[in-house]
């Protein structure tokens, strides 16, 4: 019986066998409608702006004395440390795969993302704190230089998440940016309409509650990224697709008998890879097959690097009566993978 082992990829690299590596992963490059190199420049003007404007708050907001004004370049802080990060990371995954790191450093992405949604909780955390602090005891503010302070930061952040909403934001990296802008705009909007509460009916509480609207907002898009990123961490299959759907679509396909050790897994945000053991009947064509699976999962699921070990599988296979007998499993006739991970997939009795 022959072993017919092949790794299909989209990208430049070179194919080799793989036998049962359910960690493979590829040069495949990122599937990017924009470039790395426009995503990168997206996110330094983004900086920029959100730099600039934040060194002017500060100095306002201690003439003003208005702690929401120290507070909001506070979370600018937070934003320009976020598309920092997302620089760094999107030049190390851009790194060949060398050495030890056979992925490349791809997943630094993923870590980038990771930050951004701690530092958001975090930072809500501290906000509701200062929020509930000041419905008890608010402080004093100039609303006028408020208002106008908050009105020009609304205009900054609506620029800056237009400019990283030009980037590729399929890649979590850039997504957990653009969250800590998008927050940030929220928090200026609420700002300027507790401003201007404060200026027309002097309801000095008005700040805490905007603010406390504000964090409940940074609380779900902190929890959407660190749930993201984790899955990916975790080797969790692409949110979209339903591994045992797949396996059951895989071993419907003509001369297919029998799927196991199917792994699907994100190699980061955007870049899926799927290994699997397929068994094929007594006299099928293997690579016919395998071409026809790695089509379909191209086609039908988007996952274009793929690793298929494809074995003809003993006759005695196909007299298997009862599902769950062990004494039967074609895996034990086949002499491979004595304990599959997950389910197997066999094909229904009866003929192609």
């Amino acid at each position: 019986m022959g072993d017919h082992s092949h790794e299909h990829e989209a990208g430049p690299g070179h194919a080799h066998g793989s036998g049962h590596d359910h960690g493979a992963g590829g040069h495949a490059g990122h599937s990017h409608g924009v470039s790395a190199d426009a995503d990168r420049r997206w996110l330094a003007i983004a900086l920029t702006l959100i730099t600039a404007f934040m060194a002017v708050e500060v100095v306002i907001g201690v003439i003003a004395s208005s702690l929401a004004l120290i507070s909001d370049a506070a979370h600018m802080l937070t934003d320009a440390a976020s598309i920092v990060l997302a620089l760094i990371a999107m030049r190390l995954a851009a790194r060949p795969a060398r050495g030890g790191f056979t992925y490349g450093l791809k997943r630094a992405e993923i870590l980038s993302a990771q930050a951004n949604g701690l530092t958001l909780l975090l930072l809500g955390a501290w906000l509701a704190y200062e929020g509930i602090r000041r419905l008890f005891n608010p402080p004093g503010v100039e609303g006028g230089l408020m208002l106008a302070t908050a009105l020009v930061g609304i205009v900054v952040n609506v620029v800056a998440a237009w400019c990283i909403s030009k980037a590729n934001r399929t890649s979590l990296n850039v997504e957990g940016a653009y969250q800590h802008i998008l927050n940030d705009l929220f928090a200026f909007i609420g700002t300027a309409i507790a401003a201007l509460i404060v200026v027309t009916t002097g309801f000095a509480r008005a700040d805490a509650i905007a603010t406390l609207v504000v964090v409940a907002l940074m609380f779900k898009a902190g929890y959407g990224l660190l749930r993201e990123s984790g899955r990916i961490f975790l080797e969790a299959a692409p949110a979209h697709v339903d591994p045992d759907a797949l396996g059951d679509k895989l071993v419907a396909e003509p001369a297919v008998i029998e799927v196991h050790d199917l792994h699907i897994w994100q190699i980061t945000s955007g870049q899926a890879a799927l290994s699997a053991h397929i068994l094929v009947e007594p006299g099928g064509d293997c690579h016919a097959v395998r071409r026809d699976l790695e089509e379909l999962l191209r086609h039908d699921y988007g996952i274009t690097h793929t690793t298929l070990q494809v074995d003809h599988a003993p006759v005695p296979v196909r007299q298997v009566a009862l599902p769950g007998d062990r004494a039967l499993l074609p895996t034990e006739d086949a002499g491979h993978c004595e304990e599959p991970h997950g389910p197997v997939h066999r094909e229904e009795p009866h003929e192609h």
